[in-house]
């Protein structure tokens, strides 16, 4: 039987099954046409005249991109092409997003190192001449610390609080309305949070300018930042955790502070803390109402103070060189303000997060 069934299918002449085994191209290939992409982009360039090392970079990805689909179509087939293809513009996208933020980090190391040194840190601006070199900013990380920490104190228990609302409480007209007010403070800009905080707090009730008339402004931008991420963490935490604390006859409230808060607590430490560094580069706020100050002010409730960011925008008003470098310094200090509280809400989110068992 199966002799007649083998002669038959001889005999109307079928093609013979294709093997499973398509060719490939070798590994290092993307390496290769990378390097290959890399010299005609250059040469390209230099032929056409083009100053903008920016104009080589992005002649070299285009033809990464295009050699690559057509190599891969030639030897693997069109199915292969097409996904080598999006893989490619994938790659292309992150080096373009990669290589601004790696440029930006070695001009400030190079620019700030200059002058950036123990006096710079432990010293302030009073009583220097601004086109002579010297100075330091330590007046200005002490206002950054304080009016940081002060919007902190205000808005993450306040978003927190909020976002549990919304999350386990929220229903009708009200949380639809806070949830719109959320949504609307988010895209509000820091002059206009800025000026509200003028408006009210230094022109209606007549306070003076002070480091707490900042952090209140600075507290308006990082509320929504705080509710939203805070929000989002709090649905990812599963029904089924709430469900079986509520079967045990547990109340509401504990369940969300003992079972719910805990579970969620690395994203919502996450969340404050890229709040804190959305608020720790804003100066427009601190321009209207914190006004600045040569000298160190300890106290934020009395006076002037100044900030990293506020420093960083004078000294290069000031247009000289000694003053350029000391806003080079300043925002390299920043810099690793804001990656250090990165890693110290890393640290507390993998500390806090729930131990998982097998």
């Amino acid at each position: 039987m199966s002799n007649a069934v083998i002669d038959k299918s001889a005999v109307a002449g079928d093609a013979p099954r294709p093997g499973l085994k398509q060719p490939r191209l070798p590994k290092w290939t993307p390496i290769g046409l990378a390097l290959i992409s890399v010299g005609l982009g250059c040469g390209i360039g230099v032929a056409g005249d083009l100053s903008s090392k920016t104009q080589w970079g992005l002649i070299a990805a285009l033809l990464f991109v295009l050699i690559s689909f057509a190599l891969t179509a030639k030897v693997e087939g069109s199915r292969q092409a097409k996904d080598k293809l999006a893989t490619s513009l994938i790659w292309v996208c992150f080096l373009l997003a990669v290589v601004p933020l790696v440029s930006l980090i070695w001009e400030t190391v190079d620019r700030g190192r200059t002058v950036l040194d123990g006096y710079f840190l432990g010293h302030s601006m009073e009583g220097v001449q601004t086109i002579l070199p010297g100075g330091g900013v330590y007046h200005a990380i002490i206002g950054t610390l304080e009016q940081v920490g002060i919007a902190t104190a205000i808005a993450a228990p306040i978003g927190l609080l909020t976002a549990v609302y919304l999350v386990e409480y929220g229903r009708g007209r009200l949380a639809k309305a806070v949830t719109f007010f959320v949504d609307v403070m988010t895209g509000v800009p820091s002059i206009v949070a800025g000026l509200f905080i003028l408006t009210f707090w230094i022109i209606i009730l007549d306070f003076d300018y002070s480091g707490f008339a900042g952090a209140m402004a600075l507290a308006i931008l990082m509320m929504p930042i705080v509710v939203r991420s805070t929000e989002e963490m709090l649905k990812l935490v599963p029904n089924e955790l709430r469900e079986a604390s509520l079967a045990l006859g547990v109340p509401k409230w504990r369940t969300i502070l003992k079972v719910v808060l805990p579970t969620a607590i690395g994203g919502i430490i996450t969340g404050v803390m890229l709040a804190v560094a959305r608020i720790a580069g804003e100066s427009a706020p601190i321009m209207l109402l914190v006004f600045g100050a040569t000298g160190i002010n300890n106290n934020p409730f009395d006076g002037a103070q100044s900030s990293l960011p506020y420093y960083v925008y004078e000294q290069w008003q000031l247009g000289n060189d000694a003053s350029y470098n000391r806003a080079w310094a300043a925002a390299l200090v920043l810099i690793a303000f804001v990656m250090i509280l990165n890693l110290l809400a890393r640290g507390v989110a993998r500390w806090k997060a729930p131990k998982t068992g097998r």
